[in-house]
C-alpha cells in the first residue's frame, strides 16, 4: 500500500522539486498540493493523505496554523514541517503543536523520503541538527512543575522517556536496557497513552517542560 502525501509550499518549483523526489519511490504517492496553508487544510481534508509536508511560512495562513487545524480534525494526517530557515522558536511551536518532526529544505533526498516513512509508520521525526539547541533555548526558560500524570509510569516507563528525549532509537533504547525492540515499543505505546501524548516528539517536549530531563542531558 502507498504512502498518500499532500506537499504544501508557496513555492511552485519547490513542490514540483518535492514531487519529483517523493514520485521516484514506489511505495510514495502525492496525492495533492497546496500554495498555502488554507488550501492546504482543505486539500488535505478532501483527500486525507497519511503524511502532509507542510512548509512553515506561507501566506493567508502559516504552516503552523495549517497544521493545528489539520491535528485537530477526527482523522488527522502525520505533518513534517518544512523550513529554509531553522527559526528556533517556531520548530519548538511545531512540535509543542503536535507535528511529526520538521526537516530542513536543504536536507538531501534520502533523508526526506526516509522522513516521510518514519512518520507515516508512526514515530517522530527529530532533525539531530536543531533539535537539541531548540529544546536547550526553550524549554529551560521556566521552573519546571513535575504533572501528575508522571506519577502513573512505572520506573521502566520512565527511564524509556529519558531515553527517547535524548533522541534515541527504539533500537538504541533496546541495546541500552538489554530488552527486544518489541518491549521497547510497547513500552513507549505505555507512555505516550498514560501521558495523553501523539507521539516521540511530543513526549520529548513534554519530558523538558516537566523537569523530566535537563537541557544538559540532551548528549548522548
Amino acid at each position: 500500500m502507498s504512502i498518500r502525501l499532500v506537499i504544501a509550499d508557496d513555492q511552485a518549483m519547490v513542490r514540483a522539486g518535492l514531487r519529483l523526489v517523493v514520485e521516484t519511490e514506489s511505495d510514495l504517492e502525492v496525492v495533492g498540493e497546496a500554495a498555502d496553508g488554507v488550501e492546504a487544510v482543505a486539500v488535505a481534508q478532501r483527500h486525507r493523505p497519511d503524511v502532509v509536508l507542510m512548509d512553515i511560512s506561507m501566506p493567508r495562513l502559516d504552516g503552523l496554523a495549517a497544521a493545528r487545524k489539520l491535528l485537530a480534525s477526527p482523522h488527522p494526517p502525520k505533518i513534517i514541517m518544512l523550513t529554509t530557515f531553522d527559526t528556533d522558536e517556531n520548530l519548538y511551536a511545531a512540535l509543542r503543536a503536535g507535528t511529526s518532526g520538521f526537516l530542513l529544505k536543504v536536507s538531501p533526498p534520502e533523508q526526506l523520503i526516509d522522513a516521510v516513512r518514519v512518520v507515516a509508520a508512526g514515530d517522530a521525526l527529530l532533525d539531530p541538527a536543531v533539535t537539541t539547541r531548540v529544546i536547550a533555548s526553550f524549554a529551560g526558560r521556566h521552573d519546571p512543575v513535575p504533572p501528575r500524570e508522571l506519577a502513573d509510569l512505572t520506573p521502566r516507563e520512565l527511564e524509556v522517556l529519558r531515553m527517547l528525549a535524548r533522541g534515541l532509537s527504539n533500537a538504541e533504547i533496546a541495546a541500552q536496557l538489554y530488552v527486544g525492540e518489541a518491549t521497547v515499543k510497547t513500552h513507549v505505546a505505555r507512555v505516550l497513552m498514560k501521558l495523553s501524548l501523539r507521539d516521540r516528539a511530543q513526549a520529548v517536549v513534554f519530558a523538558y517542560e516537566s523537569g523530566v530531563v535537563r537541557p544538559g542531558d540532551v548528549p548522548r
